[in-house]
């Protein structure tokens, strides 16, 4: 069975959406959270969209929210409450060690990434089997990278290195994951100049590998290439600085009339422009009416 039963409803594993979006050439998007409110706003619009969601989390934002159990339970109980009928998955986002991974499957998260991209080949291959291994056993779907995706999580800069094609097909025999990450070219955070994603390798890693390509740092990267993108290979769409920046734009507006300390309305005046971003992402991916 590809689901965790949530009471009435279902989370399901990556596999159950990244196949199907494999075979009808579009691309799921991956939002991250960060807290209730933002799970929710991503919940809701998807749901509106009739749009499969992955919900990524990233080792900060867990720490923020609570821990894995807390978001864990967050997101499922949002989904039986919010009465959401979309398959969602619930994604650790650059898990970076084998203990990590291990928390969040235990915790409940029903997709896991583990990054072991900064160590050698040989070093990579033999985590992320580890982490396939334990993963499986729980009917977990796993997503890994080779090569490093362009800057960081924080935003700072640093160097992109693509993904050697041979290392991709060894690494992807090797360790049966379900999705895979190569350095292609994008960046995490806000770019500095434009993007050079590098189709050629992207289409040749697609045809190689046979998985779900997962492209990150899918913020500020223009529409027509990203269109090209999902036609070579990419399934999934990681999307987070889009979010924070379109939220916090409108959040600092809102307090520019508004004298309010509720830090409940402050937070929601961000709702409206980060769904409209949300629904934006979801005709861009083609994943909308998907269910």
């Amino acid at each position: 069975m590809p689901y965790n039963e949530i009471g009435d409803r279902m989370i399901v594993n990556g596999n159950e959406i990244l196949i199907k979006a494999k075979m009808g050439k579009y691309a799921i998007p991956h939002f991250n959270i960060n807290n209730l409110e933002w799970t929710r706003f991503i919940l809701e619009e998807c749901q509106e969209a009739k749009s499969p969601v992955i919900l990524g989390v990233s080792e900060g934002a867990i720490k923020y929210m609570g821990g894995y159990k807390v978001v864990a339970d967050l997101v499922k109980d949002l989904v039986k409450s919010l009465n959401i009928t979309i398959p969602v998955v619930l994604h650790l986002d650059h898990g970076s060690s084998v203990e990590v991974a291990h928390n969040a499957i235990e915790a409940g998260f029903t997709s896991v990434m583990i990054d072991a991209s900064k160590y050698d080949l040989a070093t990579n291959i033999a985590m992320t089997k580890e982490v396939v291994k334990m993963a499986h056993e729980k009917n977990v779907s796993v997503e890994a990278e080779v090569g490093h995706i362009g800057g960081n999580e924080d935003g700072t800069s640093s160097s992109v290195a693509y993904a050697e094609v041979e290392d991709c097909t060894k690494f992807v025999s090797e360790t049966n994951i379900d999705s895979f990450a190569p350095a292609l070219g994008s960046v995490h955070g806000i770019y500095k100049g434009e993007p050079k994603l590098d189709f050629e390798r992207m289409q040749k890693i697609a045809n190689l590998t046979n998985l779900p390509l997962v492209l990150h740092g899918g913020s500020g990267i223009p529409d027509d290439m990203i269109k090209k993108a999902i036609q070579c290979g990419i399934c999934k769409l990681n999307i987070n600085t889009d979010l924070q920046i379109v939220w916090s734009n409108a959040v600092r507006e809102f307090l520019k009339v508004d004298d309010a300390y509720d830090p409940r309305k402050i937070i929601k005046s961000g709702e409206a422009s980060m769904k409209k971003t949300i629904r934006d992402k979801i005709d861009l991916l083609g994943s909308g009416n998907k269910i």
